[in-house]
């Protein structure tokens, strides 16, 4: 049968096949059509007809009946093509792989086929198409190239992706803009900047896309300065700023400290999502900021904008930094009620429970949550660690590896602090020595830290330096320092003097680690070390800092500082501290004045003693609660010898338990003793 005459035009006919008005009843007519005139050397362009509109059974299975040939493969790609579009990758590699040996392949099809492996992450079968194009030729074409650029950098093998870009003889923005993002998306912004810098170099100017993954890049480095000439770049040459580029910038401000041009250029903003306001948030929180961070959670759920998971945990992280258990309580409420509770935000809140003190809620959380991920077990390790719960903690280890999870140098190094918090010395030997032998873990930094200190802690000071000696490699500076606080609690100073030496040949620029050496000094009554260690911290230009302590009293912070005299209450501060003094000495206190490094009399020593801010802290508390009532204090430092023994006898004074966070632990104290077993 010959084809009606309004269609013998073959080019009237294809125009009509090749339209986008074509719809699915005309086709099927000129389907059947084509079929009993025989014309089936035009079943290729039909089956790309359906494949436009959406008839992706159909196209199929007319393709499949068609004569194959290489131009046919027009068809194929515009199959390929609506499966992608539609999101369905596996079904587009499957009719890829089913491609007849006539209908050779092209740069679209391999494109479209690299493209859904990104999708789908599916490197081996990327590998195997890339064989594939290169042999037929298009090692060197412009968009398969981008594809597998787009491919390496979506999975993070940046290493195939430089090797693909190296070899582009001719790289457009696209190629270099993927380069940027691939490496930001890695966690490897040094290498983006680098990227960026060659992309200038080879005279290629950048857009929107590469703008906003340099400004990331800057973000996670800590380079400002770059970040605020790319800022410039933008408003120099006009380009779009859409709320991703301008919470980009936010971001970048607020994480490098540049807290009031973050703000201005988030007030500027003229549309903020949930991100932007997370964005800055966390900015406020990651650089100790806390009280601001809450003003702005504040200020964000009264905007009218509900604050997502990214927000809550911040707040989060603000209350544990303040220790402000009810805040955090209300903020569990709220999660409870309106989000899902997946790990991240149950870590988050575990953590905060942990830090306020109520490692017992902590404990609750973790036992309800059903579905755990590692960080999560990591997290409740640490917790257990921080409150001198080290049996727990290697309980929890070992119940974590009967669930089939490996653990992984995280967990190792949260077992070890926790071992160390409890002077568990050869359950930690034990473990250190099994991380490398049983699970394959090479210790680093963070683990030598934990074992020199366990072993530093509990008097073992020279088998801590010998194992530093036995390393393969030169102990870093945060190892010396661990052993060095070890010389110094164990006064073994001859020692600590040698190691002293080897940190200060490092030149650190760590005020904390001067001031830690010149402490070792001042131990030695080696006054003129003292002096040139003070000497080395004026000229680092930082400024040690102060300890201070915090106490939340009916929803008030409080904050004190050694020999404060501003708050209020000063006066019947001192005369509660000096109250206490007296009624410790008639039960045998004796002031450990070798816990103050400055060569001073020994009744001014005493004074001194007496007015730290956690003794100030405690003085504030008994004076505003009622009898019975827990105090919980957070001082930002390690809580001194002296302290520690004067709170055990406040606690039985005052008949109370009092609870002080300090920089590296939980101290829990009642009835004239602490949780840590004077072991910290």
């Amino acid at each position: 049968m010959r084809l009606p005459a309004f269609l013998a035009d073959q080019r009237r006919l294809r125009r009509v096949l090749s339209s986008s008005s074509a719809t699915l009843a005309t086709l099927t007519r000129l389907h059947a059509l084509l079929i009993v005139s025989s014309s089936n050397h035009l079943l290729a362009s039909l089956a790309a007809a359906y494949a436009r509109a959406g008839a992706l059974d159909a196209a199929e299975s007319t393709l499949a009946t068609s004569p194959a040939s290489p131009s046919s493969i027009t068809a194929w790609n515009a199959l390929l093509s609506a499966h992608s579009r539609g999101g369905s990758h596996s079904t587009a590699l499957r009719v890829f792989r089913a491609l007849p040996p006539a209908a050779r392949p092209d740069s679209t099809t391999f494109t479209l086929a690299l493209s859904a492996c990104a999708r789908l992450g599916d490197l081996t079968g990327a590998e195997n198409i890339k064989d594939r194009a290169f042999e037929a030729g298009y090692s060197k074409d412009v968009f398969v190239c981008s594809a597998l650029l787009h491919l390496y950098s979506r999975c993070g093998a940046m290493g195939d992706a430089v090797k693909v870009f190296d070899g582009m003889p001719k790289r457009d923005r696209v190629a270099w803009s993927t380069m940027v993002a691939g490496f930001v998306c890695a966690g490897r912004p040094l290498e983006a900047l680098g990227m960026y810098r060659r992309m200038r170099e080879d005279g290629v100017e950048g857009d929107e896309v590469v703008m906003v993954g340099v400004i990331q890049a800057c973000a996670t480095t800590g380079d400002a300065q770059m970040g605020a000439s790319v800022h410039g770049y933008i408003l120099r040459h006009g380009m779009r700023v859409d709320v991703v580029a301008t919470t980009s910038l936010v971001d970048m401000y607020a994480k490098n400290g540049k807290f009031d041009v973050a703000r201005r250029v988030f007030r500027m903003m003229p549309y903020r999502n949930a991100v932007s306001w997370s964005a800055l948030i966390s900015g406020f929180v990651q650089n100790g900021h806390a009280d601001e961070a809450l003003d702005l959670f504040r200020e964000l759920s009264t905007s009218g904008l509900e604050p997502d998971s990214g927000a809550h945990v911040s707040a989060l992280l603000a209350c544990a930094d303040m220790g402000l258990l009810k805040l955090g309580k209300s903020i569990h409420g709220f999660i409870l009620r309106r989000l899902e509770l997946d790990c991240i935000l149950g870590t988050s809140i575990l953590d905060m429970y942990s830090k306020c003190g109520s490692l017992e809620s902590a404990q609750k959380l973790f036992d309800r949550v059903s579905s755990r991920d590692l960080v999560l077990w990591n997290a409740m390790i640490a917790c257990c660690g921080t409150h001198g719960r080290g049996h727990d903690a290697l309980a929890l280890f070992q119940e974590l590896n009967k669930t089939g999870m490996n653990p992984d140098h995280a967990t190792f190094a949260s077992l070890l602090s926790a071992l160390s918090h409890s002077g568990l010395v050869e359950e930690g030997k034990l473990w250190f020595d099994r991380m490398s032998k049983e699970f394959g873990i090479k210790p680093a930094e963070k683990h030598y830290v934990c074992i020199v200190d366990l072993l530093a802690r509990s008097g073992l000071v020279e088998e801590a330096n010998d194992l530093l000696v036995s390393m393969q490699t030169e102990p870093t500076i945060a190892v010396w320092v661990a052993l060095l606080s070890g010389c110094l609690n164990n006064k073994k100073l001859e020692l600590g003097e040698n190691i002293a030496e080897k940190i200060l040949e490092s030149q650190p620029e760590d005020v904390g680690f001067l001031a830690l050496v010149s402490n070792l000094y001042a131990a030695a009554k080696n006054w003129d070390k003292v002096r040139e260690a003070r000497k080395l911290m004026k000229d680092s230009g930082s400024k040690k800092v102060p300890g201070y302590s915090l106490i939340d009293v009916r929803g008030m912070r409080h904050t004190f500082v050694m020999e404060d005299q501003s708050h209020p209450q000063h006066q019947e501060i001192l005369k509660m501290v000096a109250k206490l003094d007296s009624e410790m000495r008639k039960m045998g206190h004796v002031p450990r004045t070798e816990f103050v490094y400055h060569d001073l009399e020994e009744g001014v020593k005493e004074q001194l003693l007496s007015y730290h801010s956690e003794r100030l802290a405690i003085a504030f508390g008994l004076l505003n609660t009622s009898p019975g009532t827990r105090l919980v204090i957070i001082k930002n430092l390690r809580v001194c010898g002296n302290c520690h023994d004067a709170i055990k006898y406040i606690s039985k004074i005052v008949d109370r338990e009092i609870v002080v966070r300090d920089a590296k632990r939980f101290h829990h104290f009642k009835d004239g003793a602490c949780s840590c077993g004077d072991y910290w």
